[in-house]
């Protein structure tokens, strides 16, 4: 069985090569992704994050360089939830595409308010490489 899936998407007139630099670093996540605002840090190779359930892993399995920014978050429970989130060429920028998932067991309203934070993050990116 497959989610139902909703893709996101921004432009920002910055070049592919910028943002993914910049995208596709974890230690920048806590500057425009707001679910990781608290911080993150690098232990031993291995990219951490607190959250309300206790330290969550991030991993980009890439390959970034190509644009490809899908990352991988491990729950303390061992859950690991897929964001797939790409860098499109558009012209001389960048279109930024995230595909939100409708998991199992979210409501609509869950689902519009992880919609609604994505959102946000992909305007937070794109304000930053814009400047």
């Amino acid at each position: 069985m497959t989610w139902t899936a909703h893709h996101l998407s921004r432009t920002i007139e910055s070049p592919p090569r910028d943002v993914i630099a910049f995208a596709g670093d974890p230690a920048n996540l806590p500057r425009w992704a707001a679910g990781l605002s608290s911080g993150i840090r690098n232990e031993g190779g291995r990219w951490l994050a607190e959250s309300p359930m206790g330290d969550i892993e991030v991993s980009f399995p890439g390959p970034v360089e190509a644009g490809v920014l899908d990352h991988d978050v491990a729950l303390p429970d061992g859950t690991v939830v897929h964001n797939p989130l790409r860098v499109l060429r558009n012209d001389a920028g960048s279109e930024v595409v995230f595909t939100l998932f409708r998991r199992d067991g979210v409501t609509d309203v869950e689902f519009a308010e992880d919609a609604a934070a994505i959102e946000a993050d992909l305007e937070a990116l794109r304000a930053i490489l814009e400047g």
